[in-house]
């Protein structure tokens, strides 16, 4: 019998809840099992920058876990997933994961991740950045994390924000084959 293929969602405090929520939104449409955990900044970035609450982002989720629940399945590495996206990723987490400092279920779902060599995305949200910043990014990538700053990509010539968003999160689906038909693709020729 296969196990279920689940992709674990951390949506962190920084600017750009939107990518959590476009991700659980476009998740729906597949047979992957969608695991939330957000932290309590980003239930308060969800109120502040949407017109939804941290409870109806949740319920996008086929399961979601509060923060503080460090005994939940995804903080173990038997329990199988495809990985982890953390979307948007603030450099609070950023740094967590770097320096395997985990203070919650969030940061310890992704270390989880690192440990079992599976795929860990981080969409971090910052601008500019400074050296420390860098080397957070730099420290977790040698450590097998995707940095995945979200950059809009203007050849696929964008007519609307959401054509942008949907660009990321397609591309962050590309990252673990989930077909999607969120990315206008390059062509040859």
């Amino acid at each position: 019998m296969n196990a279920p293929v689940r992709l674990i969602v951390g949506m962190s405090g920084a600017s750009g809840a939107v990518y959590g929520i476009r991700l659980l939104e476009a998740l729906r449409g597949t047979p992957v099992e969608s695991h939330l955990v957000m932290s309590r900044a980003a239930a308060m970035t969800i109120a502040y920058e949407t017109d939804r609450t941290a409870e109806q982002v949740r319920r996008l989720a086929d399961v979601a876990y509060p923060v503080g629940d460090i005994g939940a399945a995804i903080a173990s590495g038997s329990y199988r997933t495809a990985g982890m996206v953390v979307a948007p990723c603030s450099i609070r987490t950023l740094s967590e994961v770097a320096t395997c400092a985990t203070s919650n279920l969030l940061t310890r779902a992704a270390d989880v991740v690192l440990k079992e060599r599976r795929r860990l995305v981080l969409l971090v949200r910052e601008t500019p950045l400074h050296t420390g910043h860098l080397r957070m990014m730099a420290q977790a990538s040698e450590s097998g994390a995707i940095i995945m700053p979200p950059v809009p990509a203007f050849y696929a010539k964008p007519q609307s924000l959401d054509d942008m968003i949907d660009h990321t999160i397609g591309r962050v689906l590309d990252l673990f084959d989930i077909e999607n038909a969120l990315v206008k693709r390059w062509k040859d020729g």
